[in-house]
Parts: C-alpha cells; structure tokens; sequence
C-alpha cells in the first residue's frame, strides 16, 4: 500500500503542502498546465525556489499574477503562505489603489465553483477543489452566520490560494497513493490580526475546519496552520498517526514564509510504504472501572469531560457487583499518550478508587469524510475503506439534521435521499494516476 506521510511538526499553508509535494517529484510544468485549464488562470504564474529553513533546504512554490491593467509588466502581485503582499514601482498612490482594488478582488464561493465545474480538469481534481473550497466556505459561513454560498472569500479567495488548492488536489493525483496519512498538525499561539480583528490562535476558520482533526498547540507566536492548509488536510488525510509501520522510500520538503524559533518552518513529506495489516492495526488502551455509588448527574458530567478529554469511546455495562448491589461497568477506550490524564479524570469526577488498564489492538477502516449532494443540500458522510476499497458509508446525524431543519422535512428522507445518491454515484478513494 502507497502512502504518502505528511509530518506537519511546523504546521500546514496552502504553499507548503505544494512544495512538499514538488520536492517529491511533482512536475512544475503540469501544475502549469493544469491551471491554464481554469477560466482566468493563464494570468497566474507559479514558480519553485529553494528556501534554507534553519539548516533544511527546502522547496518554496510562489504565485504570482502580472498586472496587466496597470501596463506595468515588472508589477507582480506574490503570494507566500496564504498571505498577500505587493511589490511594485509607482510612487502614484491613485495608482496603488487600484492595483490594491484589482488584487485583492473578493471571490464567491459560486464563482469559484463555476469555474472549477467549467474547467478541463479532471474530476477527481475539480471534485476535491469543490470540497476543501467548501470546506472553507462552511466554516466562514458558520462564523458570520451565513449560507455558505454567499461567503465572498478574503484571504483564500484571490488567485493565489486557487493556485495553492488546484496544484495541492493535482499533485495528490500525480502521486497515485492508496492514501494520504499525517501526524497531528502543529499550531502556533498567541495572537493574529485577521479579518475578525485581534484573535487568538487558531483563527476562528482554521479552528472550524480542524473540527475532528487532533493537533498540539505549540508557544510559537505566530498561525502555524492556515484555513487552507487545514482543509487540505481535512479533505485528504484519513490517519493522524506516527511512523510506526511505515517503510520510507523518499522524503520531499515545502518552505513556509515564516522563519520560526524553536523549529524549521518546513512540512516534511514523505512517500512510504506499508505492508500487509499494518494499516489497519492500532494500539489502544481500555480503561475500567465498577461503580455501584454515582449518581446519575455525575456520571453523565463525567462521561461528558471524558469525551471532550479525548476518549475514543466511553459506554457503561450493567454488572452485579458485591454485596448484590446491582452498578455498572465503566470502559474507556483511548490512545496510548492520553491513557494517564483520563484514568486520572475516572478516578477525580466519579467515585472510583481504581481504574484497571489494559493496551489492546483493534481492526480499524481507514476514514474519510465527504459531502455528498441531496435535494436538501450537500450532507457529510463518513466513508470506511479496508486496504484502499470502500466498505462502509454512513451519514454524519448532525449533518443530516441540519439539513432537515433548513429544508423543513423530517430527518428520516434526508437520510433516504442519501443513501439514493450514494446508489447513483460511484465512490472512491484517492486513485493511482492514469
């Protein structure tokens, strides 16, 4: 089975995860070429540089436009990490607002699909640019209360992030991996000055599209992962796990713009591979514990802080315990680095004086959730496949709920009109190329 492992110990933008994939082998010439397919994009230059971060040389892609309007072909609009900047040579300042004006144009989400859907690309590439374009849309949509279709994008909305997101959804294409695995993406912290003003990282977008996603939140005082950059991850990747099982056979670099502190501001990619049930094992612990004193208000508390701590799972199991007292059994299931912190949460929010522990494996699907169209709108729907075939597909409920409350029905014929359009559709995981 092919991977492609994706390190993101400096976080993820839009630009990295182009360069990585670049500094892998991807072709510049047919990200080139692939752009020229979309309305408007033989304006959109793209280029690799190499970029030294602390030491590790790495592979920076770069957008630019040339601004024809202000007949000025040494006028270039740049794009590094899902932020703009502008150099130019006029002092007029009439002049610069113009160009300002032109540059930083809004985009509508249905504009950028019009395009997309207009386009030659294939559709593999024109499906997943829709989907982590929408991505970005729900999560701005949510924020500003909103449809997602009338969010009018800033930062992600101008040609150089459509660049980072078409050339991101190719060049996983060109790779032709059975599937897409990371570590848990760093974040930085402290403060950023956004369109909402001052804000706390994660920036509200980037923090609605990482919603399932785990990630370690670091003391660099910068945004470490941009909205982009999260929703090419929440689109692509199906595991957030390490290197354990992996077999290396190259490793590729992308460049942020930023030079941190503590770290190279790299991500670190990798094409691996892995062999037999590895894919599919993990390791896990079972906490548990017999409760026989506990009210119910406080169990429900503690299954509640249990599940926002991290657990897999947390059910209860009626046992007869000493005394013919009638309780239940508590099981938490958890990763192995969270196994300590939640034991002790069972032994300090409920009436435990013990908690046994045992580290199992268990038989996992690789995951992935997609919107699928219904006549109530675009519902999520977590697909399961075993060593890269589909098996399992099941509607998110809360998806499926919100749809039924905007459109009104019951939610039982959202979930119909989603299983009718996953009969007429062929699913897939992400292809081999060609």
């Amino acid at each position: 089975m092919k991977i492609l492992y994706l390190d993101a110990f400096s976080g993820v933008s839009g630009d990295m995860w182009v360069g990585a994939l670049c500094d892998l082998g991807v072709p510049l010439d047919m990200l080139r070429g692939e752009l020229d397919k979309i309305e408007g994009g033989t304006a959109v230059g793209i280029r690799l540089e190499r970029k030294n971060q602390l030491g590790i040389d790495a592979a920076k892609f770069a957008v630019f436009t040339l601004d024809e309007k202000c007949g000025d072909h040494g006028h270039h609009h740049y794009h590094t990490g899902d932020h703009e900047h502008h150099s130019h040579h006029h002092d007029d300042a009439e002049h610069h607002h113009r160009h300002e004006e032109h540059c930083h144009e809004h985009t509508s989400f249905q504009e950028i699909k019009r395009r997309i859907d207009a386009s030659a690309l294939s559709p593999f590439v024109r499906r997943r640019v829709e989907s982590v374009f929408r991505r970005i849309a729900d999560a701005e949509g949510k924020i500003h209360g909103c449809p997602p279709e009338s969010v009018h994008f800033h930062e992600v909305g101008a040609w150089d992030s459509i660049a980072d997101i078409v050339c991101g959804c190719v060049a996983i294409e060109w790779l032709g991996v059975d599937a897409v695995w990371a570590s848990r993406p760093s974040e930085g912290s402290g403060f950023v000055e956004c369109s909402h003003g001052r804000f706390p990282v994660p920036c509200p977008a980037t923090l609605e599209i990482l919603k399932g996603i785990p990630f370690n939140q670091t003391t660099e005082p910068h945004e470490m992962i941009t909205p982009t950059g999260a929703a090419l991850m929440a689109e692509f990747v199906v595991r957030y796990v390490g290197w354990d099982g992996l077999t290396v056979e190259k490793v590729g670099y992308g460049a942020g713009s930023r030079s941190l502190a503590s770290r190279p501001n790299v991500l670190r990619a990798a094409l691996a591979t892995v062999g037999g049930e590895t894919e599919h094992r993990e390791t896990v612990f079972v906490l548990e514990t017999q409760l026989d004193d506990i009210s119910p208000e406080i169990f429900a508390d503690a299954t509640e802080r249990l599940m926002k701590a991290g657990a897999l799972d947390v059910f209860s199991t009626p046992v007869q315990m000493k005394k013919n007292r009638p309780g239940f059994l508590l099981t938490v299931l958890v990763t192995p680095d969270k196994a300590e912190d939640l034991a002790v949460m069972m032994l300090t929010h409920t009436t435990a004086f013990g908690v046994r522990c045992s580290r199992v494996e268990r038989w996992t699907l690789q995951r992935q959730v997609r919107a699928v169209a219904t006549p109530f709108g675009e519902v999520q729907v977590k697909f399961g496949f075993w060593r890269g075939r589909e098996v399992q597909a099941s509607p998110e409920f809360e998806s499926c709920k919100e749809a039924a409350d905007r459109a009104g029905v019951g939610i039982k014929k959202v979930f119909e009109s989603v299983w009718a359009a996953l009969g007429s559709n062929v699913t897939s995981h992400v292809p081999k190329s060609g």
